[in-house]
């Protein structure tokens, strides 16, 4: 019992030791998925006064000192192995369990709407407010009955190539098609009711704007007349300020009249823009046309100055030009008020956030043509009374200087509508909260909403939706019984995928289902939302 033996090699040792060794055995078992195991041997551990020492064991069983050997007995070790779906490798492309429309099918793949009647029809929720469900196709059915039709994918190739080219060429051609189509209207007639642009300019915005082209063109011919007959610089200024009054305005209403075609693929949010661009052009020409030759026409005034002629026409010629802006000024204001009141807006408000681009130019402009008839009149009459010409040019420069402040001011608004600036933060408040408010919505994030202009918003934000409220808003329209039965009978593995999966699907459509009504909601409930992204985080 004093010495132990052990073997290392072919090697043995002599170790003095004052205390037995105890040696402790145990095996390791490796399973695999496939219900194997593999044996890798045991280990040992030997303690002593010096240290540890590691044996090889090859039989199972202990050493003693006194060289007598006991049997160990072998603990079986129960592993429980669970079972794993296999992961489906689906590749870089996968489409086989795509849906596709009609529209799509036709066009895409040449076929004719007989060719679908045959292929199975899916029934799934329209992604459109005007209705609830619409027919689609299996890609992958429509992908064989385009083979089954043309052959090969060689000869589909080739007829959506010569459809291509057939297509480029009608649009080389439709400028002359569109001509056809105009003469064939004149030899049968037009029937249609008239259209929604032309009644555009019979109230509201479209309302001034018309009034203001028919008065401006008036004031700009009697103007013209006054400055031939007077060589006024002041009455000049005036001229080309109404001149300039007039073709902007024609800009705003060429303006309205685009923004009330309808979205197509090309501008898929309309044409609401169209009326900031034409503001945003007319700010320029007031500043480059008005305030520019106003400006001209003083500093030459002043460094070549000349007398003046009667003034009695000129001054009568302001008067009606006083007038008739301030007529034009009043029906603007009325509008801009009664637009105000019906957003909750004051009039500065609604005015500086540029809620109605056409009427603020229209407001803008004949304020600065009542307070410019003002000052070429107090001009014109320093001149008549003092016999100095330097004040008619003075009162040409101040014109020119008051037409450059209202073209920034123009220039300034149009420029921040067209940017996409953000709604009030109150009434994004409200919008969140709204949201927020609803039990199948967790928490809100990366809100925005955006002014597209002319009252409309589109509101985008990333939805934390509860699961558990979608999954039991599911359960509530099913037969629990029914959904208790299926559980029961579901034994194998290849039962249990099919069952989640088919769940799993009509859960997640409960969950765009979902998506839809929180949009249609927030759409009634704020006129000015058009275009809703609820993006689900």
């Amino acid at each position: 019992g004093w010495k132990v033996s052990m073997k290392s090699g072919s090697l043995s040792y002599i170790l003095p030791c004052n205390r037995l060794p105890v040696q402790l055995m145990s095996q390791v078992r490796v399973y695999t998925s496939n219900g194997q195991k593999k044996d890798l041997g045991s280990q040992d551990t030997n303690g002593s006064a010096r240290g540890e020492t590691l044996h090889k064991v090859e039989t199972g069983q202990d050493t003693t000192n006194a060289g007598q050997k006991q049997s160990s007995p072998k603990q079986p070790i129960q592993v429980k192995v669970k079972p794993v779906l296999k992961k489906r490798e689906y590749g870089p492309k996968y489409t086989q369990n795509n849906f596709i429309t009609g529209v799509r099918a036709i066009n895409e793949f040449c076929l004719k709407s007989s060719d679908l009647d045959q292929l199975r029809k899916i029934k799934r929720r329209s992604p459109h407010d005007d209705t609830e469900t619409f027919t689609v196709y299996l890609r992958s059915d429509v992908e064989a009955k385009s083979l089954e039709v043309w052959g090969s994918p060689e000869a589909l190739a080739r007829e959506r190539k010569r459809r291509k080219e057939a297509e480029i060429k009608y649009r080389e051609n439709l400028f002359r098609n569109q001509r056809l189509l105009w003469e064939y209207k004149e030899f049968f007639g037009n029937t249609k009711p008239r259209s929604s642009t032309a009644a555009m300019f019979f109230k509201g915005p479209g309302k001034v704007v018309m009034v203001a082209i028919c008065i401006n063109g008036l004031n700009f011919f009697f103007k013209l007349l006054a400055w031939v007959y007077t060589g006024s610089a002041s009455m000049f200024s005036e001229a080309i300020h109404s001149l300039a009054d007039t073709c902007n305005q024609a800009l705003l209403a060429l303006g309205i009249s685009q923004s009330a075609r309808t979205p197509d693929p090309s501008h898929p949010y309309g044409f609401t823009n169209m009326r900031y661009i034409a503001s945003l052009i007319s700010g320029v020409g007031i500043f480059m046309m008005g305030a520019g030759l106003s400006w001209y026409h003083g500093i030459i005034g002043l460094l070549h100055p000349h007398p003046v002629e009667s003034l009695l026409w000129a001054y009568c010629i302001l008067a009606g030009s006083l007038v008739s802006e301030g007529a034009t000024l009043l029906v603007a204001i009325n509008e801009i008020r009664r637009s105000a009141r019906a957003k909750g807006l004051s009039f500065y408000q609604y005015v500086v956030q540029s809620r109605d681009p056409s009427t603020n130019v229209v407001l803008l402009e004949d304020a600065a043509a009542v307070l410019s008839v003002a000052v070429a009149a107090t001009c014109m009459g320093l001149t008549s009374l003092t016999g100095n010409p330097y004040y008619d040019s003075v009162g040409s420069l101040g014109v020119g200087t008051l037409l450059g402040t209202v073209s920034a001011f123009l220039i300034y608004t149009n420029t921040e509508a067209l940017l996409g600036r953000s709604i009030e933060p109150e009434q994004l408040q409200r919008l969140t909260e709204f949201l927020e408010s609803d039990p199948v919505v967790r928490a809100i994030h990366d809100v925005k909403a955006t002014d597209m202009g002319m009252s409309k918003v589109r509101f985008k934000a990333e939805v934390d939706f509860d699961g558990r409220v979608v999954t039991r808003s599911y359960l509530e329209k099913q037969d629990i019984e029914q959904l208790l039965q299926e559980i029961q009978q579901v034994k194998t593995l290849e039962e249990l995928e099919a069952f989640m999966l088919k769940h799993g699907e009509n859960i997640v459509d409960t969950l765009g289902a979902e998506v839809d009504r929180l949009e249609k909601d927030l759409k009634q409930r704020n006129p000015d939302v058009r275009h809703v992204d609820l993006e689900i985080l």
